[in-house]
């Protein structure tokens, strides 16, 4: 059997790992030292990885994210999350059939103390924010300790491929996120005060003002950390939606995709439908298409895409279909994803009857929406800690916007040390909003009626936090529109443009162009980015050029391929086109074809058999029915039917049992809220015991 990984990537290199030897239920498999089981499996074709006791579903994974149980597995004895648990060598691993049962250990526990670090600050989560904050906290000498749980700091920046937005000062605009990851840890790693604990779950914040936490995925030791001051950048977490066949193994988060995808080079899919139209789904869809994953469409609930126009763009010039005011109404299958039906929606949210589509898929991938990851920050003041928060964890933007704010927050909180750091700039918190707005409208833009000489063509037509054009031109021609980040770009002067196309590799939205008459004005010369495979494009080659919208103009020859040294993962490539369509090109179809629904579609399921508690199993008509016998309280709700009472401690249900009752017509404000248990995160008993085996201390 052919291993499922990516071998070649437009961006990413492919790293040599050591290869390791394993089983999975007594089947001898392959993978790499290090990695999570859950992407050893996918690399191996295993999707499933197990049945739950109580119906006997397939359960696979959704969020690789440690926030769910639904990868759980048996590794060398004991049910872990397979999605944080690294694999090694002769590892025993098997699928988790009904309830899993622990092994019989008589061996007499030995119990020890647990340590406790003294820090100035905590900061909880190594993404953007958390590092971005750690940073202004070394620079002032502050003793500082990171605690992530994850086995590498950055957090969701080192699944981004793409160039970012926002301000080539502030927030390393126009360079990839998994290069800002290895600056910032650059960055961190000079400041002698400032240290990080990878593999550390945070598990909770105590009266006392202590936060416990499972340090080392491979001993599971038990620390408690006092800080003075607690600083929470944790980020979010992903909504999931409610159709039938909604926890399929094959229905997954854009994080777990991305995760897959980007940092393990695991190609998870063959063909994928994608729910959501903002960011993260635009995003997740170019990765996709960059992995060589067919995306058969992209379907969004509004009218409209509610991210960046430009990312929406670049998939349709690659030939992916987006579909706005439609909905998911069923994912088909027994074992894993087969099919999904979406269907278009009026203007009341209703299901046009007779609109259904069905695609032939392997899986389906959620992005609509992230939940702030809060609940250690809400905790904390209530237990009246020096507690701030940045990031996703305050307010969910995007990553550019993470970093800034960990910056103020970072002073912020050195300000509430006496340190003598002075005032923040007031422009400071202007420019958080600003990195933080949500894109302007859609305009029209008239193109410059030269038809001489070379200049750019600006193919963005919305107001975003951009700015890293203006920043790279070397005759400075370019410039924003009130010179404010979130103006649209314009040249200055159409002759003083050299054609070097540093603009247009530098663009994060991949909507800029050159346009070249020199050398023959009736066929001129057009530079487009491209980031897919390079195999694709070929000098001599005719390849079919499209307009913004993805409207093929034509075949054209390929004249020419360069990069930039600084942006080597976008080629500029040189195309030969007529005169009428010069201003129109855009990009490159990529996508050989569209795949088209099949017109008969499988019998709607109805809503109601829509799974909500993944751990429980238990669907939106039982939670229905008790609200309509009156339960106004979450508490009583668990109590009633179990819903939210799983490992994951209702993370992933949560947001949609406030959902329904929105939907049921109750206002939320008359709705109490569940109570919170003691611990957010699983954890053994032993391990908080301090408990290890024989003479020999295992957590050292």
């Amino acid at each position: 059997m052919a291993l499922k990984r990516i071998t070649k990537h437009p961006i990413l290199e492919i790293p040599e790992k050591k290869e390791v030897t394993f089983t999975w239920n007594k089947k001898n498999m392959t993978g790499y030292e290090g990695e999570m089981i859950s992407s050893a499996l996918f690399a191996n074709g295993i999707h499933i990885f197990g049945h739950h006791p109580k119906d006997n579903s397939p359960q696979g994974m959704f969020c690789a994210n440690g926030q769910c149980s639904q990868c759980l597995v048996i590794a060398d004895g004991l049910p872990v999350k397979s999605c944080m648990t690294p694999l090694s060598e002769g590892m025993v691993v098997g699928s988790v059939e009904g309830l899993p049962r622990l092994p019989a250990d008589d061996t007499r526990p030995r119990i020890r103390s647990v340590d406790i670090t003294e820090v100035d600050v905590l900061i909880i989560g190594a993404g953007p924010a958390g590092l971005a904050a750690a940073v202004e906290l070394g620079k002032l000498g502050v003793k500082t300790l990171i605690i992530d749980d994850k086995d590498r700091a950055g957090g969701k920046l080192v699944l981004q491929t793409h160039k970012f937005f926002g301000s080539v000062e502030d927030s390393y605009a126009g360079t990839r996120g998994f290069e800002i990851a290895a600056i910032l840890e650059e960055e961190i790693a000079k400041l002698d005060s400032v240290e990080i604990w990878l593999n550390t779950t945070a598990v909770g914040v105590f009266s006392d003002k202590i936060i416990g936490a499972v340090h080392n995925a491979k001993t599971g030791r038990y620390r408690q950390i006092k800080p003075k001051k607690l600083m929470i950048a944790t980020g979010a977490r992903e909504k999931m939606l409610s159709f039938p066949g909604n926890t399929l193994p094959g229905v997954y988060g854009a994080g777990a995709f991305q995760t897959l995808v980007n940092r393990d080079l695991i190609k998870s899919s063959q063909k994928v439908l994608i729910v959501g139209g903002g960011n993260v789904g635009l995003i997740a869809g170019y990765h996709a298409i960059q992995a060589g994953i067919e995306v058969v469409a992209l379907i969004e609930a509004l009218p409209q895409v509610g991210g960046y126009k430009v990312h929406a763009d670049k998939l349709k010039r690659l030939g992916v279909p987006i579909l706005t005011g439609h909905t998911v109404t069923a994912a088909g299958g027994r074992e894993k994803v087969k099919t999904v039906t979406v269907a278009r929606l009026d203007r009341n949210w209703k299901v046009v009857p007779d609109t259904h589509k069905t695609f032939d898929v392997d899986t389906v991938l959620i992005a609509v929406g992230l939940a702030e990851v809060n609940e250690f920050y809400l905790k904390a003041k209530k237990w009246k800690m020096d507690v701030f928060c940045a990031g996703d964890a305050r307010e969910i933007a995007e990553a550019s916007a993470a970093m800034f704010t960990g910056k103020i927050e970072g002073l912020k909180t050195a300000q509430s040390l006496g340190l003598p750091v002075g005032e923040i700039p007031a422009e400071w918190d202007q420019k958080a909003v600003i990195l933080k707005s949500r894109p302007g409208p859609a305009v029209s833009r008239k193109q410059p009626a030269r038809e001489q000489g070379v200049f750019p063509i600006f193919h963005c037509y919305q107001e975003v936090p951009c700015n890293p054009c203006a920043s790279v031109c070397p005759v400075d021609a370019i410039r924003t529109e009130q010179d404010e980040i979130t103006g649209l770009p314009y040249i200055t002067d159409l002759e003083a443009c050299t054609g070097c196309g540093s603009c247009v590799a530098v663009c994060p939205g991949l909507s800029m162009v050159l346009v070249d008459y020199r050398e023959d004005p009736e066929h001129p010369l057009v530079t487009l980015p491209y980031e897919i495979w390079r195999e694709r494009v070929e000098v001599g080659q005719k390849v079919p050029v499209t307009d913004v919208d993805g409207a093929i103009l034509g075949y054209y020859p390929v004249e020419k391929i360069s990069t930039r040294r600084k942006y080597p993962g976008t080629l500029l490539v040189r195309i030969k086109v007529d005169k009428k369509v010069a201003k129109a090109a855009m990009g490159i179809w990529v996508q050989e074809k569209q795949t088209e629904p099949s017109r008969i579609y499988e019998k709607e399921l109805p809503p109601d058999d829509a799974i909500i508690c993944r751990c429980e199993r238990i669907t939106a008509g039982e939670i229905k029915a008790a609200i309509r016998n009156g339960v106004r309280d979450i508490n009583q709700l668990k109590a009633l039917t179990r819903v939210g009472m799983g490992a994951c401690g209702s993370k992933t249900c949560r947001p949609m049992i406030w959902r329904i009752f929105q939907e049921e017509g109750i206002d939320p404000g008359t709705v109490t809220d569940r109570v919170d248990r003691p611990l957010f995160v699983e954890v053994p008993l032993g391990i908080l015991a301090g408990k290890h085996k024989g003479g020999r201390r295992a957590n050292k």
